[in-house]
């Protein structure tokens, strides 16, 4: 008995030390499930690494870790990603973009038509699902799930390039108040790019376990996600490791683009003042955005920026000679020209906190995410409000796509020991817009 004892004995050492050995010698499997943040503005895609237990948030070949929500369409080929915002002045209306604004949406004839509005391109009314107009060499339809197969097959594409094996398998995020239709449909965009979908799950919780929280002693999580082009605030609670959303609200029509609009409307009026004609050729306005946005990001780090743009101003026969525009923008004159837009940001909070019967003393943590929350005068209004510095460890462009990619690196078999952070679905939870 006692030889049988010390031969099981020597056994499980033995196994120990294999897997000891190999672990330290032989190269840890590649992930074969990949995390994706399909997002209203930019999408990622992200692996957990199960040698080292790092996530990777893959790059494409210019190295940047995220593309832009956009597809366009020619005569002979339907690109994704920057190839497609390269295309968008001169192919507006075959350039579709927020697609995520509409999937899996039944609309009113009335508020489909409202919401075209905003937009280069045409969107049709199919039935009250909204589908969008290209006309090439021919003209046809195409859904906002189709859009979203464009973005994912592209992502797929880096994920594969990168790691140097074959894609199927997939984890995706989606807005928490996404209902069941909508998931549905985010999941048949997966489908039409050749992936499986293990697991759909909420952007606020993906960013939470991307912040550690699914493993620390905390309870209660406020969610900031502020993007390109709309605000979402969610009050989570947490129970070991399942995650129940109590409260939603936000804004669908404020973010990151309407802080750069502010600023190149001010920017177009001294182009007015100094050379006595406003900026309204095509090319004029695309490259002062373009100057606009980046002094946005500038003033993320520096108390001040240069907007400096050629501008042609007039064409056709006799038009003068290009002029460059130059003007130095200050975080001052920025915070005073979006100061109503970034006081908006408080009224989903305010809203949240008293739908879920909480203070603001019982928020253990206070999660940024999206890149709109690097700004300043955003973070302080924010650490004013509730007393307490918000988290902000992880880089907000890509919590959401680190939790997303830490989830599948659970479903793939990555952390066999590790409990799965779960969410809690609560089928009468609304979101409260301010919109």
């Amino acid at each position: 008995m006692a030889g049988e004892v010390s031969m099981i004995g020597s056994v499980i050492l033995a196994l120990f030390l294999a897997g000891y050995l190999g672990q330290q010698y032989l190269p840890p499997p590649k992930p074969k499930v990949i995390g994706l943040d399909l997002g209203t503005t930019f999408c990622s895609v992200g692996v957990f690494h199960p040698g080292s237990g790092e996530v990777e948030v893959i790059a494409d070949e210019e190295g940047r870790r995220s593309i832009p929500s956009a597809v366009s369409f020619t005569r002979t080929a339907v690109l994704a990603g920057h190839a497609a915002v390269d295309l968008a002045d001169s192919k507006p209306h075959n350039t579709v973009y927020d697609a995520k604004r509409f999937i899996g949406k039944i609309f009113d004839p009335e508020v489909l038509e409202q919401e075209s509005a905003r937009y280069p391109f045409k969107v049709t009314n199919n039935n009250g699902s909204a589908e969008f107009v290209i006309t090439t060499n021919r003209t046809f339809t195409v859904s906002p799930e189709y859009i979203g197969s464009r973005l994912l097959l592209e992502m797929r594409k880096m994920a594969e390039r990168q790691l140097d094996v074959s894609i199927r398998r997939a984890v995706i995020s989606v807005p928490a108040e996404f209902d069941e239709r909508q998931r549905n449909y985010t999941v048949r965009a997966a489908n039409l790019a050749g992936l499986e979908i293990l697991r759909v799950i909420n952007e606020p919780t993906a960013a939470a376990m991307a912040y550690g929280l699914h493993k620390v002693d905390v309870f209660n999580v406020l969610v900031v996600d502020l993007g390109g082009g709309t605000l979402d605030v969610s009050l989570l609670n947490k129970q070991g490791g399942m995650f129940l959303t109590r409260a939603m609200a936000g804004n669908n029509k404020l973010g990151g683009q309407d802080f750069s609009q502010r600023l190149l409307q001010y920017t177009a009026e001294r182009v007015r003042q100094e050379f006595g004609v406003a900026p309204t050729l095509k090319e004029d306005v695309h490259r002062l955005r373009l100057a606009v946005e980046a002094a946005k990001l500038n003033l993320t780090l520096q108390p001040s920026a240069t907007v400096r743009a050629p501008l042609r101003l007039r064409d056709g026969p006799g038009a003068p000679s290009p002029v460059l525009f130059q003007a130095v923008i200050t975080r001052g004159l920025f915070e005073e020209l979006n100061a109503d837009l970034f006081q908006k940001i408080l009224a989903p909070i305010e809203t949240v906190l008293a739908e879920g019967r909480l203070e603001k003393a019982d928020v253990d943590e206070i999660v940024l995410v999206g890149g709109s929350t690097r700004i300043p005068r955003i973070r302080t209004l924010i650490s004013e409000y509730f007393g307490k510095e918000p988290n902000t460890s992880v880089d907000p462009d890509l919590a959401v796509v680190t939790g997303v990619a830490i989830q599948a690196g659970i479903m793939g078999g990555s952390w066999p020991l590790q409990v799965s952070a779960i969410e809690i679905p609560n089928r009468h939870l609304r979101k409260t817009n301010f919109s």
